[in-house]
């Protein structure tokens, strides 16, 4: 038993040892795992550090630079021309707008043969084909083929069906009237900026911003997606202008150019009681929808950029300050010393040799000499501060680029002579806006307004608020209304016994002032005798005037005084505008018969009247108005003219039936057709020649006769009795 116990206890020891030794294994082999879990986590510990340590170090300092360069493989960024405003007269007629249009591009990597490629879209566009392969090598991802194609030509490149060509919208600025008022209006570039006129002025305000294309690719440069971005349009610009004015304008200084063949010419249409501008015509004229095509000098807006010496319009200036000072009277008499004058030993000669003349008549004459006198007794300073006062040699601030401010020396740097040469329109440079605004001045009793050509601009309905140079500045004073009254008195009598019986109007009394300025010979550096800015200014009705309006004709060849050539077109403007305007008449026309005059014109003859065309008075003299029904009426039992009866000239434009119609109506119908009306008498239509429904040809003219219409009396229904 001892034994037995002995060797258990002995087994029991082993076995025990045997335990702790397999635990002791068991523990080793646990703390080598443990060491490898620890030495595992710290590896990938670290390198997990590494990796997000790397990540973001290069989404916090790269980012930007990857982001790029992704953008760089994965899409392209196409700025689209943005959306203009549109530009509309003062009855909201358009004259600019854009609209769509497609403009085709390419992938060069997609296009697979690129030599056959721009071969065949050479053959189409006329594009050379040496210029399409270099566009296809400049770049993988995308070029410009061709912007903004007319429809025929996008319809023959989407023809060809080549794979890697597409076609993306894009804005395309037109002028739906062509040339009509393009020195106002302006024109554009390729990616619609503005670059002349309106469009350029208020280019920040009419563009809108810009659109840009997003399109995106995969890894193989496959074009699979594009967004749009789009922005807020472009502000609506309405303008002074009225459309059929700047027609009539436009129309009557192209016939004078081509009749007197001037080298340029001006004509401009004011309203003088608010300094709106209500037509504005330049030649030589162009066509903005093409504008590159034409030269600079025909991009020129003269209205506000041509400089000239104004020659004896600028006897008004020296008058209204005369008569503001109260220096002298319109009566009182002047000795004009046979056409000559000394001032500071310099001799001054007349245009014509006057000898005693009244104030009143020498602005009607226009004599030099005597206007010279009026300016010595005035002085220079006086003379100068009212020279200023009425805007000339500074800017009048018209919302139009490229405005001149003229050329009015220092009255420190005036030399002796300088008062009598500025006081006849020599020694002085003027901008036709300049003196327009001075005129209306006295027309509107001696206020001076800012001249302007923009009412309003808006965006969405919303009119939107006046900046600079659209801010409306106060209207000042330049002389006593008494003082103006006394000039347009004065310049009535220009008109009825002096140089400008030409001007005289069939219906409204009329006040103007004729001025035949020399130009600088450049061969000679004197003044020369044949070369001259013809001009007439002047304003109608007297008692209260609707619209100034000036004519400048530049080197006329032939007659080239303002009274021949210039008066002339003052009157045809200023007799279809002032029906147009419905202002009433305030002279009485007597009763007359009053012939139709038509053009022989060939139905082929591309220039129309819808392209804005003049029309042809170079065969026909100006005359003088039939004298007033009155005179008619002393001449007693004088021969009436004999009828001439319209017939049917075969054209393709029928008359309408003008019975009843106002002056403003018949206007507005005869303008729309081409015709040109010559109109007759006041209040509603009452005959007309040629008659309702015959044929003629554009721009023929018809006669419409306005009065008072017969009231119809009912007849008694006489039967015969039986």
């Amino acid at each position: 038993m001892p034994e037995n116990r002995a060797h258990a206890a002995t087994g029991g020891r082993i076995a025990a040892g045997s335990e702790r030794n397999r635990r002791a294994v068991e523990w080793n082999n646990d703390r080598k795992a443990v060491s490898r879990l620890l030495i595992v986590a710290c590896i990938t510990l670290l390198w997990m550090t590494a990796v997000f340590g790397r990540l973001g170090y290069l989404q916090l300092f790269l980012h930007s630079e990857y982001m790029a360069r992704a953008q760089r493989q994965q899409q392209r960024v196409i700025e689209i021309t943005p959306k203009r405003g549109a530009i509309y007269d003062r009855n909201m007629h358009p004259l600019a707008m854009s609209i769509l249009v497609d403009s085709a591009f390419a992938v060069p990597s997609e296009l697979g043969d690129q030599q056959l490629a721009a071969r065949l879209i050479s053959g189409v566009l006329g594009i050379p084909r040496e210029v399409l392969e270099a566009r296809f090598e400049s770049s993988h991802s995308f070029v410009w083929i061709a912007r903004k194609l007319p429809p025929d030509k996008k319809e023959a490149v989407e023809a060809l069906n080549l794979k890697g060509v597409y076609f993306q919208k894009e804005n395309q600025r037109i002028y739906p009237k062509r040339g009509l008022a393009s020195h106002v209006l302006g024109f554009v570039d390729l990616d619609e900026k503005g670059l002349g006129g309106i469009e350029y002025e208020l280019d920040g305000q009419i563009r809108g911003k810009s659109e840009k294309i997003i399109v995106m690719a995969d890894a193989r440069q496959r074009w699979f997606d594009a967004g749009e971005a789009r922005r807020e349009p472009g502000a609506n610009v309405v303008l002074t202008l009225d459309e059929k004015i700047q027609y009539i304008a436009e129309r009557e200084l192209a016939a004078a150019i081509a009749k007197t063949h001037a080298m340029a010419g001006t004509v401009m249409v004011m309203n003088p009681n608010t300094g709106e501008i209500l037509g504005l015509a330049n030649w030589p004229k162009f066509n903005p929808n093409v504008a590159n095509e034409a030269p600079a000098e025909a991009r020129m807006n003269r209205a506000v950029t041509a400089l000239y010496e104004p020659g004896s319009t600028f006897k008004l200036i020296t008058l209204a300050a005369a008569f503001d000072q109260g220096i002298t009277r319109p009566g009182e008499v002047f000795d004009c010393e046979n056409g000559a004058v000394y001032v500071a030993g310099h001799r001054i000669r007349d245009h014509k040799p006057f000898g005693m003349l009244t104030v009143v008549d020498i602005l009607a004459q226009s004599s030099d000499v005597g206007a010279i006198k009026i300016a010595l007794r005035l002085g220079a300073p006086k003379f100068y501060d009212y020279i200023r006062a009425f805007g000339f040699g500074q800017p009048t601030g018209v919302d139009m680029p490229g405005e001149s401010k003229g050329l009015l020396r220092r009255l420190d740097n005036w030399s002796a002579v300088s008062i009598g040469s500025i006081s006849m329109g020599q020694e002085v440079g003027v901008t036709p806006i300049q003196l327009i605004s001075a005129v209306s001045a006295i027309a509107n009793g001696g206020t001076l307004y800012k001249p302007h050509v923009v009412a309003e601009l808006r965006r969405g309905g919303r009119k939107l608020s006046a900046e600079a140079p659209l801010a409306p500045s106060e209207p000042r004073r330049v002389i006593r209304p008494e003082t103006a009254a006394t000039l347009r008195r004065l310049m009535e009598g220009v008109i009825l016994h002096g140089t400008g019986p030409l001007a005289r109007l069939d219906g409204w009394t009329v006040a103007g002032k004729t001025g035949s300025a020399q130009k600088i010979d450049p061969a000679t550096g004197r003044y020369s005798r044949t070369q001259l800015i013809a001009s007439f200014t002047g304003f109608a009705p007297i008692s209260n005037p609707a619209v100034t309006i000036l004519v400048s004709l530049d080197s006329p060849v032939g007659q080239h005084e303002g009274g021949q050539v210039a008066a002339p077109v003052f009157k045809r403007i200023a007799e279809q505008v002032l029906p147009y305007l419905d202002v009433p008449r305030d002279v009485p026309i007597g009763p007359r018969l009053v012939q139709a005059a038509y053009r022989n014109r060939d139905v082929s003859d591309s220039s129309v009247l819808e392209d804005f065309t003049p029309t042809d008075f170079s065969e026909q003299p100006d005359q003088p108005p039939a004298k007033s029904a009155a005179t008619n009426n002393r001449e007693g039992n004088s021969p009436a003219p004999p009828v001439t009866v319209a017939v049917d000239e075969g054209g393709d434009i029928q008359v309408p039936d003008f019975s009843g119609k106002t002056m403003r109506e018949v206007m507005e119908m005869c303008l729309h057709l081409g015709l040109e009306p010559i109109l007759v008498g006041s209040s509603l239509a009452t005959n007309q020649t040629p008659g309702a429904g015959t044929k003629v040809r554009k721009g023929a003219k018809v006669t419409v006769q306005f009065g008072t219409p017969a009231t119809k009396i009912a007849k008694p229904d006489r039967r015969v009795r039986h």
